[in-house]
């Protein structure tokens, strides 16, 4: 009897729900469909329009848009029941067919959102040029520029034209000569980014192409190349998503490639930061850090190096070099490559800082001291490196006060810029580079306000420390050390091989709308066919 009455009530409160939405006017309807889809279509625009670009939030367009979606929004939220939200989904769900179409129609869109997010959504082109200055202490800065220029080869020659040879040798030649930087012996450490996936790790096609211009030696190379990081927790050198035009090329994948003829292997420093060892000559074979027990005068930072065993039995030192079971025997080259990126915390990143990934953080300040030089201090105690070539073929231009900040950069986040950028002044390659490429690029991309970004700048403004402060500071610890550096452009010569390249943006931003416009009319297209052909048959 109860159980009847129940039923009873739960049938007359379905009819009532039922008859309440019935008695809707096809004009309201009308109205709250056209209210939903006007204010959905607001969100995608803010959305997809601003997402890669922050700064856009001010412009008129989008806060138009924020203020459609406002207006239509709240005044759906009220207008719209539980009750009615569950009848309508009940619906729904009994009718299979409509899903099914709704998965169809919204498929392509969102599918090309999804490629809009996983692909680099701008390419612009930089007009870089060279300048020969007459100052008699200068730094000397080498750029290749341009999608079919911008690499290492191409790189070797221009620096070989303007009297830096690649190649150590007694024969002296193109590229080569008695004052080249690497001769055919030589244990080479190729000193990548391995931190961060995507564009915030180092570029493999340019690792590829510089381990291939190593074992290239005109005199036979016989020597041992190694490429390591320490990520402090976060490096990995076999990441599923790295940097490189094939998605799946990572570091290990190249290195694996060269290492069946030639000694060339990858050491992660991560797995030893949190041991501290001896150096080889007071007799500790382990693998791990040397940390200082005392903290530097002027910059406040405990300094720290590896030591480690390769693949191939070869005992490094960072700072003493090779260690031969007697003594340390010079043959220690460093080529330091990193990535140029806005950072959140100290402005930018690119030689100097990456050099973070030589210290333990585990065992000591280093990140701290950063702001102080403290970098600049531990490339003095070890020795700066042979050569620092700069990889800015994708680049984060997003500034710190941006939502897209570094050093972490998606492949949404980066913008393709094809420059490579080399020198042996690590202060000089950080002041041009951050000024001539960032700078300008996150002006191509969108962005006002770019401080964060200038070698200039002092203003801290919720920075760690400005980007200005913390360069000087450097430079100032290694010109105290005797290193000639500058951050003077007119005491530094800048040689330029570019081709010709056009300064306007190549923007992606309509990839997934032409993608998604394309594929829901087809879906929508493919729907009506079958209906007709449907009502045709019956």
């Amino acid at each position: 009897m109860n159980d009847s009455c129940h039923d009873q009530a739960k049938k007359k409160s379905d009819c009532f729900e039922t008859s309440y939405f019935q008695k809707k006017s096809s004009k309201k309807k009308l109205f709250l469909n056209g209210l939903f889809i006007f204010g959905f279509l607001n969100l995608l625009w803010f959305l997809f329009r601003t997402g890669t670009k922050p700064s856009r939030i001010i412009y008129p367009c989008q806060k138009a848009a924020l203020k459609n979606m406002s207006l239509a929004f709240s005044t759906l939220v009220p207008l719209i029941s539980f009750s009615a939200f569950r009848l309508k989904t009940r619906k729904i769900l009994a009718r299979s067919k409509k899903p099914i179409v709704a998965i169809l129609i919204l498929a392509p869109p969102l599918g090309g959102i999804y490629l809009q997010a996983t692909t680099s959504v701008e390419e612009i082109g930089l007009n870089i040029i060279g300048t020969d200055t007459s100052s008699p202490t200068n730094s000397d800065i080498f750029v290749v520029n341009g999608r079919d220029i911008a690499h290492i080869q191409n790189l070797i020659d221009l620096m070989g034209s303007e009297g830096l040879n690649f190649y150590q040798s007694s024969i002296s030649a193109v590229n080569q000569g008695p004052s080249g930087l690497l001769s055919s012996s030589d244990v080479i450490l190729l000193k990548v980014n391995a931190q961060w996936s995507m564009r915030g790790g180092t570029n493999t096609d340019m690792l590829k192409e510089l381990i291939q211009a190593i074992v290239d030696h005109p005199d036979g190379f016989t020597g041992e190349i190694i490429v390591a990081d320490n990520g402090q927790g976060r490096g990995a050198l076999a990441r599923l998503k790295p940097n490189a035009e094939d998605q799946k090329q990572s570091i290990q994948d190249v290195v694996d490639n060269f290492s069946e003829n030639y000694d060339v292997s990858t050491f992660l420093w991560d797995t030893i930061r949190q041991t501290e060892v001896l150096e080889y000559s007071n007799g500790d074979m382990n693998n791990g850090y040397i940390v200082y027990d005392t903290a530097d005068v002027d910059t406040g930072i405990y300094l720290s190096y590896p030591k480690f065993e390769t693949d191939f039995g070869t005992k490094v030192s960072f700072k003493n070099g090779i260690w031969n079971g007697t003594h340390y025997e010079e043959i220690l080259k460093v080529i330091n490559l990193p990535v140029l990126k806005s950072h959140g915390g100290y402005g930018v990143t690119a030689t100097i800082k990456n050099y973070m990934g030589v210290p333990t953080q585990a065992l000591t300040n280093a990140h701290q001291r950063i702001a102080t030089g403290g970098l600049a201090t531990l490339m003095v105690e070890c020795g700066l490196p042979t050569l620092n070539i700069i990889d800015a073929k994708w680049v984060n231009a997003n500034p710190a006060n941006s939502l897209s900040a570094g050093p972490a950069t998606s492949y949404r986040e980066a913008t393709r810029v094809n420059v490579l950028i080399a020198g042996v002044d690590p202060v000089a390659l950080d002041y041009w580079s951050s000024k001539n490429i960032l700078m300008k690029t996150s002006e191509q991309i969108g962005y006002t306000d770019i401080h964060t970004l200038d070698p200039d700048n002092t203003l801290k403004s919720g920075l760690t420390e400005a980007f200005g402060v913390w360069l000087e500071k450097s430079k100032g610890e290694l010109i105290q050390s005797g290193y000639n550096v500058t951050s003077n452009e007119q005491e530094m010569n800048i040689y330029v091989n570019a081709s010709t390249i056009s300064s306007q943006s190549i923007n992606y931003d309509y990839l997934w709308l032409i993608y998604g416009f394309v594929g829901t009319n087809a879906a929508a297209f493919i729907v009506i066919i079958i209906r007709n052909f449907r009502k045709s048959k019956s």
